[in-house]
């Protein structure tokens, strides 16, 4: 019933290692835009052994060990590495996030979308106006990964993610 509890169990199953620093092992971190410190990165929501994102007197923080360092638990790596895109349909001008792996192909991508978009099969996918091949990963179509430049500036990276255009194709036409 914890609700600190809630990004874990939704997560269950799932890789998690983008919550983590490669080099540390530690949870990511970022700084603050509005008060400029350093803090854990938790798009997914605070979770247990993780600080108050204020100073809070009844946050217990005696509990020893945080479970990610605790060498009982192991977070899996399911992918090399996962990244945000954001697919934007400029038939209707809805926009998703979705997490995708680097060795992921557009056909994957596509078939993950599916379920926001039925029709996905009928579009023409984009990046900087240039068609992809969907035999392709993200990269081999040259679109960068640029979460560790990010990291290096400690900025958030989720402040820009590339953006995957879909051009519906009218394909009902008659001749």
């Amino acid at each position: 019933g914890d609700v600190l509890l809630r990004p874990i169990l939704e997560a269950a199953g799932k890789d998690i290692s983008h919550w983590f620093n490669p080099k540390t092992k530690d949870i990511q971190t970022h700084v603050d835009p509005l008060t400029g410190c350093l803090k854990y990165y938790t798009p997914q929501g605070r979770f247990i052994h993780i600080p108050p994102q204020l100073p809070c007197s009844d946050w217990a923080n005696d509990f020893g060990l945080p479970w990610w360092k605790d060498s009982k638990y192991e977070v899996g790596i399911l992918a090399s590495k996962t990244r945000h895109i954001r697919i934007v349909n400029t038939l209707t001008s809805q926009e998703h996030v979705l997490e995708v792996c680097a060795e992921e192909s557009m056909w994957d991508i596509l078939r993950r979308y599916l379920p926001y978009n039925a029709h996905a099969a009928s579009y023409t996918w984009k990046y900087e106006g240039v068609n992809l091949n969907m035999d392709k990963t993200l990269e081999q179509n040259k679109i960068p990964d640029e979460d560790e430049e990010f990291y290096q500036l400690n900025l958030d990276s989720s402040l820009y993610m590339p953006a995957i255009l879909l051009y519906f194709n009218d394909d009902l036409t008659e001749f």
